[in-house]
């Protein structure tokens, strides 16, 4: 009892304790990394308070720089040091506009003021975006989330924001810079609810070698999202080991997903090739 009591004691890098991300009833869960799922982040109640401000409106194809906050449900900042690493990072952030069609993964910088942290980005669309964070408490070395949203709007001098056209019911194939970026899932049709596996394969348009490096600790990351922006689910690859290189011609990666509901969905992959960061999406479709 004395050893424990001492161990209790000891100084762990945080003021911050467990209950501190607690929120009662209704509120999001902690996730085990070992099993990712899709999270309803914006459906129930986060333990961590998160908001967004910037120094003036956001324009889409403009650079801005925004602040975020995180407080506890009890109302303390959360700071690096509340904050572990995980793959190799203390702060993802999930950016996503309403068509899904601009994704992008920033990592944030400590601000001034405790529980304040910096990033910029280029938002290349319009219309009310949303951010969310991906993080691990050092106090419950559990994942955990909260979303926020902000609006970009149009700029009377810029003709390049991008329109495109609409996402397709369904695209397990995407081409880019002369790769070929194909997502197999193990059945012909996903069903809510029901685990899938997927099997993502990069090779060269030309059919040469492919230089898969690893990003943020994974020779991959995925990231889905529903159609209406409740949630997501952050997947990493089953095969962890990096000293254990992939395929140079067509390296090949597998996931598991199960997705709760049915609807529309887009996974966006994010992959390092050459030294160069890639995203590719697949769109599908989830049946009940």
């Amino acid at each position: 009892m004395a050893l424990f009591a001492v161990a209790r004691r000891l100084p762990t890098g945080t003021n911050l304790s467990h209950m501190d991300f607690r929120a009662g009833a209704g509120s999001i869960e902690f996730c085990d990394p070992a099993n990712p799922q899709f999270m309803p982040v914006v459906a129930v109640r986060s333990p961590v308070e998160m908001t967004l401000a910037s120094a003036g409106p956001a324009t889409a194809s403009q650079k801005i720089e925004l602040v975020l906050t995180l407080k506890t449900s009890t109302g303390k900042p959360v700071t690096p040091e509340d904050l572990l690493i995980a793959h190799t990072q203390k702060l993802h952030l999930l950016i996503i506009d309403p068509t899904l069609t601009d994704y992008q993964h920033v990592h944030p910088r400590p601000g001034q003021r405790p529980g304040e942290w910096i990033f910029a980005f280029t938002p290349k669309r319009t219309g009310l975006y949303r951010v969310f964070a991906d993080f691990t408490p050092a106090a419950t070395a559990r994942g955990l989330y909260a979303s926020a949203d902000f609006d970009v709007k149009a700029s009377e001098r810029d003709n390049t924001v991008e329109t495109g056209e609409p996402p397709p019911p369904q695209a397990w194939t995407y081409l880019e810079q002369g790769y070929r970026f194909t997502l197999q899932p193990s059945t012909a049709q996903l069903r809510a609810g029901k685990s899938a596996d997927l099997s993502l394969t990069i090779s060269g348009v030309d059919g040469g070698a492919v230089s898969l490096l690893p990003v943020m600790g994974a020779y991959a990351h995925l990231v889905a999202f529903d159609a209406a922006r409740s949630g997501f689910a952050h997947l990493h690859p089953i095969e962890s080991d990096l000293s254990r290189a992939p395929d140079p011609y067509q390296p090949r990666l597998t996931f598991k997903l199960t997705i709760p509901r049915a609807g529309h969905y887009v996974i966006w992959s994010q992959l390092n090739l050459g030294g160069h960061e890639m995203f590719a999406p697949f769109w599908f479709e989830v049946r009940p």
